[in-house]
């Protein structure tokens, strides 16, 4: 299918983590498979020796070099995206250093991208991240209007994915979020008036608790295009963390998990780490600098800075990290290279349709 521009061979887009978790090895390595790698765009010059001192000018250096190892490594095979999450402060700048990088798609989530086509432009794909067909429709009605255009693909995210979700999180807690299944004729009935305007098809992707082929089969059945994947590909030899990032999660499982309260404003499924106990105990982590990385953000009234907490997971600190998780990462208990985990997820998709 068409992604743009480019060619999706591979019915399977790795969903964007950071900080520091999918760059440019892990992007790279699976659109050489044919399939969607995601850069993360938040705070990836975390590693740049200026980086406290000038993070603004950091990240957006190593990102425009992170988009040129990913494309290196894919060869022309795949599509190279980067994630930008609204929440940012740096989004606008991120998304515009993105393209001009030349990065094939943008996806975009942790708030409404409303803007979106007025910082892509016509040079790359844009696609919105929502967890309502309300949402989906609020974004797509917009750019319609406003900009006359419509999304070239949509992620769906659910209730079980990793990292900051869209839903609330007393109903998270409760366990009272719709499904997947629930969701996605709405958001497909909502895409169907835009596709027929602007006479291409806008791709509907499901994230959120997808582990296996299976599963892909399933929500294609349902009328999805395929799926995003995050947490499976922390296990892999390519992703970019840390090997001590890695045997946290593959340690993990199930019971493991909470529901977290972010200074991005939104709720979060993450690994319950000494990090996390901390401020259940409502014993507050006074954030020691500041980047500035998230709008709103207020350092002496947050309870932690997510910056630092995410920086030092990726490193594998599992003392002070934040370590995200989807619901399945009990299932895992191995390292694979991403080839072999996308061989599996084809071939158990096309026996089980």
């Amino acid at each position: 299918m068409r992604i743009g521009k480019r060619e999706l061979t591979l019915p399977i887009l790795q969903g964007g983590m950071g900080v520091g978790v999918s760059m440019g090895g892990l992007a790279g390595a699976v659109a050489a498979c044919g399939g969607m790698g995601t850069i993360s765009t938040a705070d990836a010059g975390y590693l740049e020796s200026d980086f406290e001192k000038n993070p603004f000018e950091a990240n957006l250096r190593a990102l425009k070099q992170e988009i040129g190892k990913a494309k290196e490594i894919a060869k022309g095979v795949g599509v190279v995206a980067v994630n930008a999450m609204v929440a940012t402060v740096q989004y606008a700048d991120a998304v515009k250093a993105a393209v001009a990088a030349g990065v094939d798609a943008v996806v975009s989530g942790a708030g409404l991208p409303l803007d979106l086509p007025e910082l892509v432009g016509e040079k790359a794909a844009k696609a919105p991240i929502v967890s309502s067909p309300r949402a989906a429709k609020l974004i797509l009605k917009t750019w319609d209007r406003k900009y006359h255009t419509t999304a070239d693909f949509i992620v769906l995210e659910g209730k079980d994915a990793g990292g900051h979700l869209g839903f609330e999180e007393e109903q998270l807690k409760a366990g009272s979020c719709p499904t997947l299944e629930q969701l996605l004729p709405g958001v497909l009935a909502e895409v169907w008036p835009y596709e027929e305007k602007y006479g291409h098809p806008i791709p509907v992707f499901v994230a959120g608790g997808v582990y296996s082929g299976s599963d892909m089969a399933r929500f294609t059945r349902l009328g999805a295009a395929g799926v995003q994947l995050a947490t499976r590909f922390i296990a892999t030899y390519e992703c970019d963390a840390s090997q001590g990032y890695k045997d946290v999660l593959l340690h993990a499982g199930e019971e493991d998990l909470t529901i977290i309260h972010s200074p991005v404003g939104m709720p979060g499924r993450a690994v319950r780490t000494p990090l996390v106990e901390r401020l259940e105990q409502s014993l507050r982590q006074a954030p020691q600098r500041c980047s500035r990385c998230i709008k709103g953000c207020v350092p002496t009234q947050i309870p932690f800075c997510i910056t630092h907490a995410l920086i030092e997971a990726v490193k594998g600190n599992r003392e002070e990290g934040l370590f995200f998780s989807g619901s399945n990462v009990g299932r895992m208990n191995k390292m694979v290279h991403v080839r072999e985990l996308m061989d599996e997820l084809m071939n158990e998709w096309r026996v089980s349709q």
